[in-house]
């Protein structure tokens, strides 16, 4: 999860002024978290409260996410999100935003097996973005995360995106000098992904996904989730995130740590 994090800060800054380049600085004092890592955050808490079957995991979702996100009105939440979390009655509103991805990398990394991965992320996103491409924009960073997480190699990874979800038959090179703004799943999370098969390493996973432009804070989210299971996150880099995170967002991650059994 702090791999989805740190692109988030990272990211925070190019959203609207792009940078088609690679090198910038990570953190500066411009950076601040999102309401991607502020959604991740409470997709975690859902997951650390519901019950061992995931039975009430849907309303466990729509709790967590509407507890933890409402201190925040003015973090970044789209028009649509934002009536959402603010209503006494939250209900789908046939989304297929790339809100859907940007906050379930915490399901790769708990689920038991893919099956599972798939359910998890349906369970949390169906709730607001319940349109067949914003379920499988989340289900496809999942699928990366959890394959990646259990060892699979990139290109095994992509072969699965390419087959199950999305074409992969374009380079961040070929895209860069004209990819746009895109809130879409359908046109963000693929070119998060190519970000990651292109990669050599976390950061360079991260510089990827900021270098192609658009909305680089949720490009950059879900590709470092996929990052982080791929090659870890140097210490250093966690520990620089972490200062962008409140007192209550931290420890919700200081709990997610604590009920994965890993260092986040």
């Amino acid at each position: 999860m702090i791999g989805a994090i740190i692109g988030d800060i990272v990211g925070s800054r190019f959203e609207w002024n792009n940078y088609r380049h690679k090198d910038f600085e990570l953190f500066t004092p411009e950076c601040f978290a999102t309401d991607d890592s502020i959604m991740t955050l409470a997709v975690a808490k859902a997951l650390m409260t519901s019950k061992p079957d995931w039975s009430d995991l849907g309303k466990r979702a729509v709790q967590c996410m509407q507890e933890v996100g409402r201190p925040y009105p003015d973090c970044g939440y789209g028009g649509s999100f934002w009536r959402w979390m603010y209503s006494n009655d939250p209900k789908p509103y046939n989304s297929f935003g790339n809100g859907a991805a940007m906050r379930v990398s915490v399901c790769g990394y708990v689920a038991k097996s893919l099956e599972e991965a798939k359910q998890l992320s349906k369970a949390v996103t169906e709730v607001t973005h319940n349109h067949p491409e914003g379920i499988k924009g989340a289900e496809a960073t999942v699928v990366a995360i959890y394959m990646a997480r259990t060892g699979s190699s990139i290109e095994t990874i992509r072969e699965v995106i390419n087959r199950e979800y999305y074409p992969m038959n374009f380079t961040l090179d070929e895209i860069r000098p004209g990819y746009q703004f895109n809130e879409t799943c359908q046109g963000t999370v693929p070119q998060a992904l190519m970000a990651f098969f292109e990669s050599t390493s976390f950061e360079d996973a991260i510089r990827n996904a900021i270098s192609i432009g658009g909305d680089s804070d949720t490009l950059a989210a879900i590709t470092g989730g996929v990052a982080e299971a791929c090659y870890g996150v140097p210490a250093e880099l966690k520990a620089r995130a972490k200062t962008y995170l409140d007192a209550e967002l931290l420890e919700i991650l200081t709990q997610y740590e604590a009920f994965t059994g890993h260092r986040a």
